[in-house]
């Protein structure tokens, strides 16, 4: 790296004397550098006049690109969602439909960070599925006033506090009045 850099820090003084005046001028002389001044040149740490092209060339094995999707796989973002009531999931202050299934299960949420039209959920024993966010239509939103005959009507009276009171009364009636001794005059010794 410290050899690249001292390359470049060579072409950013040859150039300087040029002075080019637009990005694809100086593009073009930079390839032309890097290939003339810095892969077409031998390199003390790859042997005895061996340039970095040739050293590339001769290698037996091929190279093997990865594939684009493995790639794309590799450097996407994942997140624990929690499935509320409704088979939702909050994401990035939008709602996901999920499915009825996995109420109340937390599921791993798989997503690219500069598209998220489209979430990809995991969750143990399930295939991973994809979802979208959820489209809340015209006919969802505040319910319509109910009309006048629908509306609750004040009390005029508790029926409770009538019930109990119509109760309490039943009850007072069907009582067995105790006997009261004080109003009988104290007679003789030996009466009983």
């Amino acid at each position: 790296m410290e050899r690249f850099n001292r390359v470049v820090d060579d072409f950013l003084q040859e150039v300087a004397l040029e002075k080019p005046q637009t990005l694809d001028k100086l593009n073009d002389r930079f390839a032309v550098w890097l290939s003339e001044c810095y892969q077409h040149r031998p390199h003390s740490a790859l042997g005895e006049n061996v340039t970095p092209e040739s050293a590339f060339r001769s290698d037996p094995h091929p190279l093997r690109f990865v594939d684009p999707d493995v790639l794309a796989h590799a450097f996407l973002h994942v997140e624990t969602r929690k499935v509320d009531k409704s088979g939702c999931i909050s994401f990035l202050n939008r709602k996901y439909e999920v499915g009825l299934a996995f109420i109340g299960c937390t599921v791993d949420v798989i997503y690219d960070p500069a598209d998220t039209t489209e979430l990809t959920i995991e969750y143990e024993g399930h295939e991973p599925w994809r979802v979208r966010p959820l489209v809340i239509g015209e006919r969802t939103g505040k319910r319509p006033k109910l009309p006048d005959h629908l509306q609750p009507t004040p009390a005029e009276s508790s029926r409770l506090l009538e019930a109990a009171h119509e109760r309490h009364r039943e009850r007072r009636d069907r009582q067995i009045p105790a006997v009261s001794y004080r109003k009988v005059p104290k007679g003789e010794p030996g009466d009983v």
